[in-house]
């Protein structure tokens, strides 16, 4: 399941988060950091190296817990911050989809999970998806495009 949705990270509307099944942790790039007004000083360490999309290895800068809220149900959230390029400002991985309970429907491009009083629906933007798509897409073909000048 991969899902692009907007979410309440730290207190603020953070769109083009994705929700992937296949991440093992929480990302968030720094601009998305710096936008919420953190400062690196408050990072903890984080001394793991992480494979990303592109198969490169990067480590991340450090890691912060932030609350992360969908339609009322809240959660810890514990970041890793990643200084890499990625048309996302954030993935929210498996911890947080075990934590959040969701049952995702990736034809449909929803998922819905129980709050204390009800079910509720997060559903994908697709148009943001589409423009995420092909701002990945440009950066490729520009880095290949570096390569072959070089």
């Amino acid at each position: 399941m991969t899902t692009l949705v907007t979410s309440w990270i730290g207190g603020f509307l953070v769109k083009r988060v994705m929700v992937d099944q296949r991440s093992e942790a929480e990302i968030m790039y720094p601009n998305l950091y710096k936008g919420l007004g953190l400062k690196f000083e408050h990072l903890s360490k984080y001394d793991t190296s992480l494979v990303g999309f592109d198969r490169k290895v990067v480590m991340p800068e450090g890691q912060i817990k932030l609350p992360g809220v969908n339609k009322g149900k809240e959660v810890e959230v514990n970041f890793l911050v990643v200084n890499a390029f990625s048309p996302y400002t954030a993935i929210l991985g498996w911890p947080w989809i075990h934590a959040m309970g969701p049952v995702p429907y990736t034809l449909y491009q929803k998922i819905k999970f129980p709050t204390e009083d009800r079910v509720v629906v997060v559903r994908a933007n697709q148009k943001v998806a589409r423009q995420c798509f092909m701002v990945a897409i440009n950066h490729e073909i520009k880095q290949k495009e570096q390569v072959d000048r070089e």
